[in-house]
This record gives structure tokens, C-alpha cells and sequence, in this order.
């Protein structure tokens, strides 16, 4: 099985952009609490994003775990950092989280340059 995670990510943005035209009150609500969320604070943004990669996994979400993979590496996440991360993802997942996981780990090596 062999998925292509930037094409998921731009898959995505079509279809996020789609909606929005649709119901721009609900995207652009949820798009301010993600830029909250995802904001520095008393964490950095790597931390954050690893934590969404990791909850991506054990939600089964392709497009959060191409989505959140990219901007963690983008924040600065580097290889080990996203290995432990799938790694403690699969500890909390069991089973359904190793396929995930796998998966994840593919997104790594596409998004890390």
C-alpha cells in the first residue's frame, strides 16, 4: 500500500478550499483554533505538531498525518524526533497504531528533506 502524502496534502487543500466556500463561518472557525492551537507559547510549535502527528496515528487520519508530519518537519522536527514520536504513538495506539505508525514513518521520509 502506497500513499503518496503530498498528494494527500494537496488533495486536501482542494477539498478544504471547497468547503470553505460552502460554509466559510465553520472552516474559518476551525482555521483560527488551529492557529491558536499551533501557536508558540509555553511550547514551540515542533512540540505541538509532534503531538498531532501522534494523535493523527492513533485516529487513522492519512490527511492529519501528512498534514501535521509536513509542518512538524517545517518547525524543525528532525528524523528521531518523528521516529520517537510514531514510536510513543504505537505504545498508546497497540496494534491499529504499528500500521498507522509504518504509514507515518513513509510520511517522514517523503516531507524530510
Amino acid at each position: 500500500m502506497n500513499k503518496n502524502y503530498t498528494d494527500i496534502n494537496q488533495q486536501q487543500r482542494k477539498l478544504g478550499s471547497a468547503f470553505r466556500k460552502e460554509s466559510p463561518d465553520t472552516l474559518n472557525a476551525f482555521l483560527s483554533l488551529h492557529k491558536a492551537a499551533f501557536a508558540p507559547g509555553a511550547m514551540e510549535t515542533k512540540y505541538k505538531e509532534l503531538i498531532a502527528v501522534a494523535i493523527a496515528i492513533n485516529v487513522r487520519c492519512d490527511g492529519c498525518i501528512g498534514s501535521h508530519v509536513e509542518a512538524a518537519v517545517k518547525a524543525g522536527a528532525n528524523r528521531e524526533e518523528l521516529v520517537e514520536t510514531i514510536n510513543v504513538a504505537i505504545l498508546m495506539g497497540g496494534g491499529p497504531a504499528v500500521i498507522y505508525g509504518t504509514q507515518a514513518l513513509a510520511a517522514v521520509d517523503e516531507f524530510y528533506p
